[in-house]
């Protein structure tokens, strides 16, 4: 092997690093900080598609409200996709 094929090696890793893990990590990092700030009122999304407001935080669970028949769900807090209103594909 000469220099120039390490050369080549070494840069098609850095590219994989910046185009595929780092921004991976970064995805991460952001879902991680946002389901520590989860706060009782605020309006979350889980990943099964379930809608609701929270009305308890506890160390690794929260528990939720949803619709107007006030059901309470418990949940993990990794299950929580997104934190906020969300705007339905067809932007109802």
């Amino acid at each position: 092997m000469d220099f120039s094929m390490i050369i080549i090696m070494v840069a098609m890793l850095a590219l994989m690093y910046f185009m595929l893990i780092r921004p991976e990590n970064k995805r991460k990092k952001q879902a991680a900080e946002m389901r520590a700030s989860l706060a009782v009122g605020d309006e979350i999304t889980t990943i099964g598609g379930i809608v609701g407001t929270i009305c308890a935080v506890k160390e690794n669970t929260i528990v939720i409200e949803t619709g107007a028949d006030r059901v309470r769900v418990e949940f993990t807090k990794w299950a929580v996709s997104t934190k906020g209103t969300q705007v339905s594909e067809d932007g109802k």
